[in-house]
């Protein structure tokens, strides 16, 4: 099977357009990413709050040690949480990713969210306050972001970039950043496909990754409603396709980086074979008309702080 094409960052280094997510993947991402590296994947995405960062990377060393593929040739996402936003806590949480990975360097790392939590012994990764709010720090995004900066200097990192942000926090970190992010990675699927805010990054030559590519799957009450549009359908047996395949093709043809979840190996397949086809003009703006722009993740109990990504349009 054929990998997917990379595309280009705005650092002069290169990204896979197609991923594989690793969310909630904990003791079956080892043989989920195996796999997908036997049948052409190099992107993969992880994070701290995943826990998982130990099974990705000794799933991807061995692989490395049989010989199937090179350190060079993958290209690994992990991300900064919330709780290690002040500039002291940067480098090592980097270098705990690093370590756990086990992979030298980290080609991606991303600040998870533009909003920061105070850090609770023992350690939470969602601290509450009373009332169910998220525990916020006073710490602003670009004092992070600064210290995210000095993990290229080190070598740490190949790449930085941010992980759902608006334009007007894209635009404030622009005009205050010395390294310029290379991605911003966000929720896109059909139902929320984010075009605004996707036109925004490429004018300003930054990449999207979409994750949550699929929605909230609900089979027992149709859901998302995309995934059961008889004309998707339609579309779907034109080029003898399933229907979450013509979803990727749409993402990828709309500017964005899929990495759909899975530990289904027939799945694993599935969701990367679509290099082989593409939509017309016509087919593509069907689906535009399928946003509802429902988000999957709204974040809601952060929504009383002052760097909450979605009070705005994009």
């Amino acid at each position: 099977m054929a990998k997917a094409p990379s595309i280009s960052l705005n650092n002069g280094l290169k990204m896979p357009s197609f991923g594989l997510g690793t969310y909630k993947s904990i003791g079956e991402a080892d043989s989920a990413i195996k796999h997908a590296i036997d049948v052409g994947y190099r992107h993969f995405d992880t994070a701290r709050i995943y826990v998982n960062e130990e099974e990705v990377g000794k799933a991807i060393q061995g692989k490395i040690k049989e010989g199937v593929v090179k350190r060079e040739e993958i290209f690994i996402v992990t991300k900064l949480w919330n709780t290690d936003h002040e500039p002291e806590k940067v480098e090592k949480a980097c270098r705990q990713s690093c370590e756990k990975l086990g992979l030298g360097y980290i080609d991606l790392y991303l600040m998870h969210w533009p909003v920061a939590f105070k850090e609770r012994t023992p350690f939470e990764y969602g601290p509450r306050t009373p009332d169910g709010q998220y525990d916020h720090a006073d710490v602003d995004y670009l004092d992070t972001w600064k210290a995210m900066e000095k993990l290229v200097d080190l070598g740490l990192v190949k790449s930085i970039g941010i992980s759902n942000f608006n334009s007007q926090q894209i635009d404030r970190l622009l005009d205050n950043c010395r390294i310029k992010p290379v991605n911003n990675q966000i929720e896109c699927s059909p139902q929320f496909n984010q075009k605004k805010l996707i036109k925004y990054c490429q004018d300003r030559d930054i990449t999207v990754t979409a994750f949550c590519p699929l929605g909230k799957q609900n089979p027992a009450e149709n859901k998302p409603a995309f995934l059961y549009d008889a004309k998707l359908g339609d579309v779907a047996k034109k080029y003898n396709k399933t229907v979450p395949q013509i979803v990727f093709r749409y993402l990828l043809e709309i500017g964005t980086v899929p990495i759909p979840k899975s530990v289904t190996p027939s799945r694993i397949e599935e969701n990367i074979s679509v290099f082989d086809f593409k939509l017309t003009d016509d087919e593509i703006k069907y689906i535009d008309t399928l946003n509802t722009c429902e988000r999957v993740v709204p974040f809601i109990e952060s929504r009383n702080d002052k760097h909450f990504p979605f009070g705005i349009e994009f």
